[in-house]
């Protein structure tokens, strides 16, 4: 009887470790969106050391892209364009066009509000990799 017992004890063991293990996530998964990206976000870049603003909004021109004014810190009046992909934001060979300087990168999105985004940027003159953090304000 003491081995039943043991292997009774044995199994129910193994069975809450198993059931507890499979149980579903409750948390919600939230749909990224462009909506839910667009507004004010500080950038630290920790190449550079700087800290500084960007806008991001809806380019109504595509259906999965945005425009970022500031990227880079190269100004307000300079937008780069983006598109989303999942819960990736991605910059081609994109020109700044007001400098000429051309990004390169593709920045990952967790819970709409951080962005971490190492991107290449070509001044014309060096070619710098930068990591950069961006954080919803």
């Amino acid at each position: 009887m003491k081995k039943v017992s043991k292997y009774t004890l044995l199994f129910s063991l193994f069975a809450v470790f198993f059931i507890s293990s499979c149980n579903k996530d409750n948390s919600s998964t939230q749909l990224l969106t462009r909506t839910s990206l667009t507004g004010t976000w500080i950038v630290n870049e920790t190449k550079k050391k700087m800290t500084y603003e960007v806008i991001i909004v809806i380019d109504s021109t595509t259906s999965n892209g945005v425009l970022i004014s500031n990227f880079a810190g190269a100004g307000h009046n300079v937008r780069a364009n983006a598109y989303l992909s999942g819960n990736t934001l991605a910059l081609t060979n994109n020109e700044l066009l007001s400098n000429g300087w051309i990004v390169n990168g593709s920045g990952t999105v967790t819970g709409n509000t951080r962005i971490d985004w190492p991107y290449s940027l070509n001044d014309g003159a060096n070619l710098t990799t930068i990591q950069a953090v961006f954080t919803k304000k």
